[in-house]
């Protein structure tokens, strides 16, 4: 670096950097709507981005210095002042604007996002040296096997670990203990291990041809050309969406450039992990709700300081303050489970596309049945499209057919068609497998009493117990009560008169057992006991041919690859169209697909059976035709002419309180304060479809707006002239609703 450029740099710092002495904002994590001040004490220096410790009450808090001038005029020493400023990187001008962003687009406490940042404290320090040893030369004052081989390993020069070195030697610790109290060793302190390796983007040539070589350069193009951009990989299961996209990761890593990968099912998802090192030779760090607090630690640490080069996460993972990222992935982007639905209400798929804008890289957005508003995103030209319309190497997509129930309805007490039966009885006859999918988890979702009719409903949700036979429980799945399951009902009392009415994918294990008893079966659901290590293992037991008959709900649907599947039936194809969300139609028709495209990956020929009661609905049609683009026309022409996203907007308001009459009070005062303006309207309040959870009662209000409409200031109008919040009333905003219970 020339020398003026480097004064440059060195005075740029300095004027950034916040002297002793003064005041400056600070978010801590409360759902208040701005900072507050704060000294910088003497012998201390901040700039914004700082993560500080801060007094806030009887209380120490984490926050972050931010932009902006402090608002407070008065003496700084009669301000408490902060307490310790961590030594970690400061959030960058970036991920400060994306933080503004976000809270400004949810009208969520700009403290609540911040937070979402930071949420690994211990990581805020660096990871301390690790004590190891290093041999000095000599020999022992007596030789034993044990001493012999401990001095066999470190002969090299190579430092151990005191425990790590006992281990490999397959020793006692105090055999190694004795050869430091003779001198033969020296202590030494090394950095601490990386996360994981680093990858490296030319480990093994990628193994893509025809379409996914043509799509792999398109990205790669992107890449190169710096900037932003947002492509959307639209590719029918089993494409090689996965291995285009990472040709994309490996020009990014090339250029120096950290890459973040959203998965939906990140903690099941072992598969990916192990393709990733097939190509990478290395497997790139996890972030998840399920990690474990110290590696959750470690790769705070690591991607704040630019050691950990690619993270495949959750959706959390979009609020990590990584040192320079290049390019984000969003995997299965049309997925439900980017929308998060508490505290700070946001869609990763979306914000991810505004964190590439802000931070100007790419982003990629890849499905085998994208979203409609990504759809139309791509026909309008805002995002580029990349097509794959065939399976990598040919292989065929598996040939599906309607069952009418009507006609070929299951046996008395059964939910399994003859049809269905004969198919899984051929499949595993050739040694094959056989997926039934049902996105319901537990036995039944009803119990009731055949003498008087009683309902199990949950105490506290307006919501009814389902069973868990396995578990011998009946569950409430909103708000997790749950009791042993009776032997007699509560209001007769009479004995073995309980019914269960419906199938779960429990009561379909028992069926498929009755009918196949020397079959493997493998039931796949997220409430079983063992919890996501569980999971893992029986995914992997799976996709290795140890079981014949697999029965899942959605779990099953997000991108698994099972060599031998060449069968999936669709127990209850009507299951997702029996509501009044405005999306039903659309995601029946992405579970479905996903689901059915579970069979034939690996060019077996396969077969797809959906018992169905309404062979003719649009949705049923579009699936067994293939014809994905009449689908999306018919569906985007719907939206259009209701002004329903994304050619509208949405808002939802949910008032919650103890006692109903006052949160049926507090939402019509709501109603009460919304500003009159062209082009949004305001519809309720109602009682919502989930009227009780958690003990509390809930009304809702929906906001509907043009596309070009002001909606969060609408929205903020709404609030700030509406009621005020007492009692135990609670007011959440969902800017952008992908639920509607």
């Amino acid at each position: 670096m020339k020398q003026d450029s480097l004064t440059s740099s060195l005075f740029g710092d300095l004027l950034d950097a916040v002297k002793p002495g003064h005041v400056v904002p600070v978010l801590v994590p409360l759902p208040v709507p701005e900072a507050y001040s704060y000294a910088v004490p003497d012998g201390m220096m901040v700039e914004p981005g700082s993560v500080v410790q801060v007094p806030l009450g009887p209380r120490q808090v984490l926050g972050v210095v931010w932009d902006g001038e402090d608002g407070f005029g008065g003496d700084p020493k009669k301000l408490r002042p902060i307490t310790l400023a961590f030594d970690c990187p400061p959030l960058s001008k970036e991920m400060r604007s994306f933080i503004d962003w976000v809270a400004s687009y949810t009208l969520s406490p700009p403290g609540l996002v911040a937070r979402m940042a930071i949420r690994a404290p211990a990581a805020l320090e660096p990871e301390p040296m690790v004590e190891a040893l290093r041999y000095l030369g000599g020999e022992p004052e007596r030789m034993t096997p044990a001493r012999a081989r401990v001095l066999d390993l470190i002969r090299d020069e190579v430092p151990f670990t005191r425990s790590g070195l006992a281990h490999a030697a397959g020793v006692s610790l105090s055999v190694v203990d004795g050869l430091i109290q003779q001198g033969l060793f020296e202590t030494i302190f090394l950095p601490p291990p990386p996360v994981v390796a680093l990858p490296d983007p030319d480990y093994v040539a990628p193994r893509i041809e025809g379409p996914q070589k043509q799509a792999a350069s398109e990205l790669v193009e992107a890449v190169q050309a710096g900037g932003f951009s947002a492509s959307l990989i639209d590719g029918v299961t089993g494409s090689g969406k996965t291995e285009v996209y990472f040709e994309a990761i490996a020009e990014t890593l090339r250029r120096g450039k950290q890459v973040l990968i959203l998965l939906p099912e990140i903690a099941l998802t072992s598969s990916f992990l192990e393709r990733f090192q097939d190509r990478f030779g290395a497997k790139p760090a996890e972030w998840h709700s399920d990690l474990a607090p110290r590696m959750r630690e470690k790769v705070w640490r690591g991607v704040v300081t630019g050691e950990v080069r690619v993270v495949a996460g959750a959706r959390s993972a979009l609020f990590l303050p990584f040192e320079e990222l290049g390019l984000i992935i969003v995997d299965e982007e049309h997925d439900p489970a980017y929308k998060q639905e508490d505290r700070v209400f946001y869609n990763a798929r979306d914000m991810a596309v505004v964190r590439g804008r802000i931070g100007d890289f790419p982003v990629v957005l890849v499905s085998a049945t994208p979203s409609v508003e990504s759809q139309v995103n791509g026909l309008s030209g805002r995002y580029h499209m990349v097509h794959l319309p065939t399976r990598f190497g040919d292989a065929a997509m598996p040939d599906l057919h309607l069952i009418d129930m009507r006609r070929h309805p299951p046996e008395r007490g059964g939910f399994l068609s003859p049809v269905m039966l004969r198919a899984v009885k051929k499949t595993i006859e050739k040694g094959q497998q056989a997926l039934l999918f049902l996105n319901r988890r537990g036995y039944a979702p009803l119990t009731l009493c055949r003498v008087c009719g009683h309902r199990f409903q949950c105490p506290q949700c307006s919501s009814w117990l389902v069973e868990h036979r396995f578990k011998g429980q009946i569950q409430c799945h909103q708000c997790g009560y749950s009791e042993r399951t009776p032997e007699a009902c509560p209001e007769c009392g009479t004995l073995d008169h309980l019914v269960a009415c419906g199938p779960g994918v429990e009561r379909i294990a028992e069926e498929v057992e009755k009918h196949f008893p020397d079959a493997r079966t493998i039931v796949m659901s997220s409430d079983l006991l063992g919890g996501v290590k569980r999971m893992r293992l029986e995914l992997e037991a799976i996709a290795k041919g140890e079981a014949d008959i697999v029965i899942g709900t959605q779990l099953v649907a997000k991108g698994h690859n099972f060599p031998l599947m060449t069968l999936v039936g669709i127990v209850d194809a009507d299951l997702g169209l029996a509501n009044g969300d405005p999306r039903a139609a659309e995601r029946t028709f992405q579970l479905l697909s996903q689901v059915t495209g579970r069979a034939g990956r690996t060019g077996l020929k396969s077969h797809g059976l959906l018992q169905t009661y309404q062979p003719q609905h649009p949705v049923m049609q579009a699936i067994v035709s293939g014809d994905a683009t009449a689908f999306y026309e018919r569906e985007i022409g719907e939206r259009e002419k209701a002004l329903l996203p994304p050619f509208g907007r949405l808002a939802s308001i949910i008032v919650s309180a103890d006692d109903r009459g006052e949160a049926e009070g507090h939402a019509r005062g709501l109603r009460a304060a919304a500003p009159k303006a062209t082009g949004i309207s305001v519809l309720g309040p109602a009682e919502a479809p989930l009227a009780l959870v958690r003990g509390r009662h809930r009304f809702r209000l929906l906001v509907h707006g043009r596309r070009n409409s002001d909606m969060q200031g609408y929205l903020r109008t709404m609030l700030t002239n509406g009621p005020k919040v007492r009692g135990s009333v609670h007011v959440q905003l969902d800017v952008d609703p992908q639920s509607f219970l």
